[in-house]
């Protein structure tokens, strides 16, 4: 008999930021497929499962062992972090399941670095945004380039993923440079916040001209507020449009 692979969304890494069906999902899962870094994560969520681990740039093989797996008749659990459709692995396993039309896949969504950074920050998302990866190891430089300028011409808040790695140590700046070049005023609210959900959470704003120098890694999630965004009381925040009625209002 076939088993069941479900693709979670295991949010931040820890088990108050993780959902319900996630929870269960890895609960009741045979065995846990991951990149190494998150299945040491979950496997103090989940003691006493079977993990399986692969390191990064092993993304296929991850997806085809889950389906191997999944063909013995186990109960497989692909785990990635944050949401699995948000850079995750949900799309190359849907596409891979033509050849495996008999074992059942279900996407458990979990809570995106997106959300879970914004929330640390305030409400930088409030109103209309994008969310864009500053890796080109599947997408090509231009293509986020192009990416990023459409953002600002559309004045979308903008979440930015991958901002920074050994190798991309200035992807950032360029990008920032690339923002500013597109109309950006380079004192536009922004901001970032590292190891989200984990120990040593971090939480920066500032401005763009500023973010330019921020010292961020891949566990960095940046934050580029619309042309409306501003800093109140230490939080980032869009407004969606409200007409407030503020104290000072009346005085």
């Amino acid at each position: 008999m076939e088993g069941m692979i479900y693709i979670v969304g295991m949010g931040p890494g820890n088990r108050g930021m993780m959902t319900g069906d996630a929870y269960e999902a890895v609960s009741a899962a045979d065995v846990i497929v991951g990149y190494t870094v998150y299945t040491e994560l979950m496997a103090k969520i989940v003691p006493g499962k079977k993990f399986v681990s692969t390191p990064m740039r092993h993304e296929i093989e991850r997806c085809r062992r889950c389906f191997e797996l999944a063909k013995e008749g186990r109960r497989v659990a692909l785990i990635c972090s944050g949401d699995a459709g948000v850079y995750g692995l949900a799309a190359p396993m849907l596409e891979m399941a033509a050849d495996y039309p008999d074992i059942d896949i279900a996407v458990v969504p979990g809570i995106t670095a997106a959300n879970s950074g914004a929330a640390v920050l305030g409400a930088p998302l409030c109103h209309d945004y994008c969310v864009i990866s500053l890796s080109d190891l599947l997408t090509p430089w231009p293509v986020i380039e192009r990416r990023l300028r459409a953002a600002v011409l559309g004045d979308f808040a903008i979440a930015i993923y991958n901002p920074s790695s050994h190798k991309r140590k200035d992807y950032l700046q360029r990008a920032c440079t690339i923002l500013i070049n597109a109309g950006a005023k380079p004192d536009r609210a922004c901001g970032y916040v590292k190891n989200i959900g984990r120990e040593g959470t971090l939480k920066t704003c500032c401005t763009l001209e500023e973010l330019w120098n921020a010292d961020v890694n891949m566990f960095t999630t940046v934050f580029v507020g619309n042309s409306q965004t501003r800093v109140i009381d230490g939080r980032l925040v869009t407004p969606r449009g409200y007409v407030i009625h503020t104290r000072e209002s009346y005085e």
